[in-house]
């Protein structure tokens, strides 16, 4: 039996015939973390052309994602059913390590199709409970709900990988159907 011995492997590279960096997130993965979570940046196009983005607090429910806005707010008269979008979810890690050291989130990005519920049409039952928790009982009937149903696939970066694997981009970065 012969023995041979590989030479280091630096963060980015691959070297011949070894193996592929391990596979990606599964949906289920992505869809937990997500629905672990509650900030994201959603990003769209105004009508003129012009990029805009902004922080929301969300829910998740039936593979969709709920956002509550004020009805006159900027959100709500920029975003038109059927605009497509652009939401990045960051994902808190590293536990109390992240207390010591400054570790950065893992983000989900995915690109999806908006609708845009005006106040008042959906029951309160309608909604995923957690973010009906989020909403003020006096918001219930008058807010607009904006209603992200993701398309294609998730880019993740981090989700599903250990800490140590975070220094290798390739390992990192992850797709997953949605």
């Amino acid at each position: 039996m012969t023995q041979t011995t590989a030479s280091p492997v630096g963060p980015g590279t691959q070297e011949a015939g070894a193996a592929a960096p391990a596979a990606g997130p599964t949906t289920e993965q992505v869809w937990r973390a997500a629905a672990r979570a509650s900030f994201a940046v959603l990003s769209h196009v105004t009508p003129n052309g012009a990029p805009r983005s902004s922080g929301i607090v969300y829910a998740t429910a039936g593979r969709r994602f709920f956002v509550v806005v004020a009805p006159d707010g900027w959100k709500a008269r920029q975003i038109t059913t059927g605009a497509r979008v652009s939401v990045t979810v960051p994902v808190r890690r590293g536990g109390l390590l992240s207390l010591l050291l400054p570790i950065p989130p893992a983000t989900i990005s995915f690109h999806g199709r908006a609708t845009v519920h005006p106040p008042g049409t959906l029951r309160a039952g309608a909604l995923p409970p957690r973010l009906v928790k989020l909403l003020p009982a006096e918001r219930h009937d008058s807010a607009t709900v904006i209603e992200v149903i993701p398309e294609g696939e998730f880019l993740t970066y981090g989700v599903g990988v250990p800490l140590m694997r975070l220094q290798d981009p390739t390992a990192a970065r992850g797709r997953a159907p949605v």
